[in-house]
């Protein structure tokens, strides 16, 4: 992440700054940190795809004002679906509660907050007084259990998804390939990699043989590439305004990501690697 870019985009009407960790690496500097704290601009995390991961040896989720988890499937824990907000400001922790649960105000824990709310001249039944506009996103007990279990191995699965990022970097050409990843901290979620260069016909050439190998990949490192690209931002952006990010154009056409996870054998990630260099 290019913390001078962030930095040089930041005005009198910037609220906060949102960080996503893409795919388990470090977003965060100290400049940036520091700038921040200079403006009194509050940080928002998205750390749903690098649990366990650090900056200066302090876990990334723990620096903002409020920071994300996801529980997906594929990530480096899951309660099949569903995710956590982590914060320490009581003000937006009981907000949350409510909000996870229909904006119901008797999911707050704060007393005080609750009897206001049911001293409304609207004569509300205070069992069912509703704060917020907001949906069902509360866990189910079964999901909760299998996260639980799972907090018991998951240093050791970070651990080995780390191991297995860097066997793969280690072996992939890179005359080919960008090896310029700052993993110091990291807490890899996927393999990632992108083409040096721009060209089409490689990237056709690859995606052609990873699916003849049965090799399941996404391009554009996430889902979807350059969202400014997508339909559901057409009405709010200027006609082609991707054209402004040449480098995350770039990742749109020439980057991909395969799955990595805590039993894959070492003995593939080198054939992977192998099937990647010689396309």
């Amino acid at each position: 992440m290019d913390e001078k870019e962030i930095i040089k985009k930041i005005t009198s009407k910037t609220k906060a700054i949102f960080m996503t960790y893409v795919q388990g690496f470090n977003g965060l500097s100290d400049s940036l940190l520091n700038h921040l704290d200079s403006l009194g601009i509050p940080l928002i995390e998205d750390v749903c795809e690098s649990h366990g991961a650090s900056h200066n040896g302090k876990k990334l989720g723990s620096f903002g004002l409020m920071s994300n988890f996801s529980f997906y499937y594929a990530h480096h824990m899951s309660t099949i679906e569903g995710g956590m907000v982590s914060t320490d400001n009581e003000q937006y922790y009981q907000i949350l509660r409510m909000l996870r649960s229909h904006g119901m105000v008797r999911e707050a824990t704060n007393k005080k907050l609750q009897l206001n709310y049911a001293q409304d001249k609207n004569q509300l039944n205070p069992e069912f007084i509703f704060a917020y506009q907001a949906y069902n996103v509360r866990n189910t007990e079964i999901g909760a259990i299998l996260g639980r279990n799972q907090l018991k191995r998951l240093d050791k699965v970070i651990r080995k998804r780390t191991y297995n990022l860097h066997i793969f970097l280690e072996n992939l050409d890179r005359k080919r390939f960008r090896m310029n990843f700052d993993t110091e901290g990291s807490s890899n979620y996927a393999f990632n990699f992108v083409l040096n260069n721009e060209d089409f016909e490689l990237r056709d050439r690859l995606e052609k043989v990873m699916r003849e190998a049965g090799i399941e990949f996404r391009r554009g490192s996430a889902g979807g590439g350059n969202q400014l690209r997508q339909p559901y931002l057409s009405d709010y952006i200027e006609h082609e305004s991707w054209k402004n990010f040449p480098e995350t154009e770039h990742i749109h056409h020439f980057c991909w990501y395969v799955g990595n996870y805590p039993t894959l054998e070492e003995e593939k990630i080198r054939n992977l690697c192998n099937i990647l260099n010689s396309a």
